[in-house]
């Protein structure tokens, strides 16, 4: 997803405010409460105190003991001004990262027009839809096969590992071009970019070594371009893109296009089996319904919690809050998904026949996640396919025991057991 856009360098900034007072937070092993409420849940729904805040106001303050001051946005619409506004707002963060990270910053998360409009223009011609649909076939294929290694793997299988993994790893690994060994090389690490449970130590040398992997089949497609988007891009631009933005690109659309999507699958399992008739619902279902289906999952998941954020240019109000130059503004994507102007009817429940919503589960603005479609693709062909291989799937341990993570900047659970039926 979600870039889907891609949101692997928060992590590093929520765990380096406290750089401008000496605090190095990647060797933190406990962050506040106060801190990480935008990052936890009830189950699959937003804790109560973040819902109680969005509630009573659309921009509140968010205490840290270290750093700039903070603000989190929970409304929709204060949400899209602010994402959309890239003359008020910076998301540029070199300043705040140490220098390690500064020489592994890149991409287009954390980067400016004119820069980011730069860098994105070399991804745009290969996410139209024109060029994604070349992917489909392959698309059908994988989740076919991955259904296959399913059956032959049961009764009981863990859905994360057997399905909602391995599918969104092998498209993305795919789009780019990466070989054999590279993939091999990559496994195992986008999840554990996002996981700052333990401090932000696992999660940066995640982000290290995935980068390094990408780094080698840069430099080894500058010499022998290949079929997929890497080599696309290295045969039509040539010297006009950089080693080291090339990667920063690929790293993003890495860690969007496939720990996002894999949650995704995940979580959308947990809700067509808790949902009494969903599965069947969406077995039976035409490609309108399916759509319906895939953005509602969309909205209610939310899986990335909160936007990249936000670095005030100017002083300026933010409906009716004195916002100073400097100060950091967080939008919590899963709040906005969930503000009651945004649906019809109750936005705390999962409704697949409602009209869909204009939802910020890739953002919103010129951040919006690039691979928005693909993820789509990857979802509209998962859950059916899933729905009429398996008709009688059921979860294989109680529903409260299923193992959501507990503190992540991309929501997920760390296993699935299932039952085939």
């Amino acid at each position: 997803m979600p870039g889907a856009g891609l949101k692997d360098r928060i992590g590093a900034v929520v765990l380096r405010w406290g750089s401008r007072r000496e605090v190095d937070l990647s060797k933190v092993r406990f962050l506040p409460s106060r801190i990480t409420m935008p990052l936890r849940r009830d189950g699959l729904d937003p804790l109560p105190a973040l819902r109680r805040l969005a509630d009573e106001t659309p921009v509140s303050r968010l205490r840290i003991p270290f750093g700039p001051t903070a603000w989190l946005v929970t409304s929709h619409e204060v949400a899209r001004t602010v994402l959309a506004d890239k003359d008020t707002y910076s998301t540029d963060v070199s300043h705040l990262l140490g220098e390690d990270a500064k020489r592994e910053q890149g991409g287009l998360g954390f980067t400016d027009p004119p820069d980011h409009t730069r860098l994105r223009k070399f991804l745009t011609p290969e996410f139209t839809m024109r060029r994604l649909a070349r992917l489909g076939p392959r698309i059908d294929q994988i989740v076919s096969d991955r259904l296959d290694a399913m059956a032959e793997a049961g009764p009981t299988v863990d859905l994360v590992q057997e399905f909602a993994i391995p599918i969104p790893f092998e498209v993305i690994c795919e789009l780019i071009g990466l070989d054999d060994l590279q993939r091999k090389r990559l496994e195992g690490l986008g999840q554990a970019r996002f996981d700052i449970s333990a401090g932000g130590t696992g999660a940066f040398g995640a982000v290290s070594q995935s980068r390094e992997v990408l780094a080698d089949a840069v430099a080894q497609q500058r010499i022998d371009p290949g079929e997929g988007l890497l080599g696309q891009i290295i045969r039509e631009h040539g010297d006009a893109i950089s080693d080291h933005d090339l990667t920063g690109l690929l790293d993003g659309l890495f860690t969007g296009g496939f720990e996002t999507t894999a949650s995704m699958i995940a979580l959308g399992t947990v809700l067509l089996l808790r949902e009494q008739g969903q599965l069947a619902t969406v077995a039976a279902a035409d490609d309108e319904a399916v759509h319906r289906t895939v953005e509602e999952m969309l909205r209610y998941l939310t899986v990335v919690q909160v936007a990249f954020p936000r670095f005030a240019r100017v002083d300026h109000d933010l409906h009716g809050t004195q916002v100073s130059k400097g100060d950091v503004v967080m939008c919590s994507l899963l709040a906005t998904d969930r503000d009651r102007a945004l649906v019809d009817g109750d936005p705390d429940l999962f409704d697949p026949t409602r009209p869909a919503s204009q939802h910020d589960a890739f953002g919103y603005g010129f951040h919006r996640c690039v691979g928005a479609e693909l993820a789509r693709m990857e979802l509209r062909a998962a859950f059916p396919a899933l729905a009429r291989r398996f008709p009688e799937l059921a979860l294989a341990v109680d529903a409260k025991d299923v193992e959501y993570r507990k503190l992540s900047l991309v929501f997920g659970v760390e296993s699935l057991p299932v039952r085939l039926g």
